[in-house]
């Protein structure tokens, strides 16, 4: 992941003018590797923006998607979460304690079956099951 000092700028890098919602929302997302659905960001922000709604953060956070600083994680079918990291990488969800894990994985050796010959943009990688942490607590 870049490391971004200034998010004014970065914001402003990337044609978004930089109010100080979208700052917030994006510095929350930077800083918290915890994969955030709107709920979550409404939760912990509107402490701090008062006036801030969840249609700000859903407006925000599409504009965030279509700049391509952001993109969404959609391990669950119900549930939409956030992530500022765009490198390639996988998501990880325990099904114990919910809680979404970064990994990295290796794109040229990747073994892919029946797609020769086509071009691949992007690819997500999801997988469920048990984290260490649930797996030795219990």
């Amino acid at each position: 992941m870049k490391n971004i000092t200034n998010i004014p700028y970065y914001l402003k890098s990337n044609d978004i003018k930089p109010s100080f919602q979208r700052m917030k929302i994006f510095d929350y997302l930077y800083k918290n590797k915890n994969h955030p659905t709107v709920e979550m960001i409404y939760k912990e922000l509107s402490g701090i923006i008062p006036t801030l709604s969840k249609t700000t953060i859903y407006n925000t956070l599409k504009l965030f998607v279509k700049k391509n600083i952001v993109i969404i994680v959609n391990i669950e079918d119900n549930e939409t979460r956030y992530d500022a990291d765009v490198s390639t990488h996988g998501h990880f969800k325990c099904i114990k304690c919910k809680e979404i894990y970064d990994f990295l994985f290796d794109t040229e050796n990747l073994k892919i079956q029946n797609l020769k010959g086509f071009q691949k943009d992007k690819i997500d990688l999801y997988i469920k099951g048990i984290c260490k942490e649930c797996l030795f607590s219990g």
